[in-house]
């Protein structure tokens, strides 16, 4: 089986179209899916110690035991963990996976932005 991981917003709302996309993206059977509220924010940020060490040691597990190939960064639309504006949000996304890129090296990282329709895109 073949793995991807994302880590997304806990909103409900876009774990369904995030992992349609990653599927098809990464050729993946399975998407092993880390959620906090506004994860774009927390990454980019990097504030609070204890939840990025929390949301490293998911992804460990799944690059280590399921191997997985690729990694996405999501923001969205009218979140409420991270309530900035798009154009915040997204440069929140690319901090993010910059800073992703520093611990993965060997990972293939990928933001991606959800819209109002629900509809996901690369940044």
């Amino acid at each position: 089986m073949k793995f991807c991981t994302v880590i997304n917003c806990m909103d409900g709302r876009v774990q369904q179209p995030v992992n349609r996309f990653l599927q098809e993206r990464f050729g993946a059977e399975n998407v092993d899916t880390i959620t906090e509220a506004g994860p774009n924010g927390i990454l980019a940020k990097q504030e609070d110690e204890a939840i990025i060490q929390s949301i490293f040691k998911r992804v460990d597990i799944s690059v280590n035991a399921h191997k997985s190939k690729g990694m996405a960064i999501v923001g969205h639309h009218d979140c409420a963990g991270n309530p900035a504006p798009k154009e915040e949000q997204i440069r929140h996304i690319r901090d993010s996976v910059s800073f992703l890129q520093k611990h993965y090296q060997n990972a293939e990282i990928i933001g991606l932005w959800v819209d109002e329709n629900w509809e996901v895109s690369e940044v």
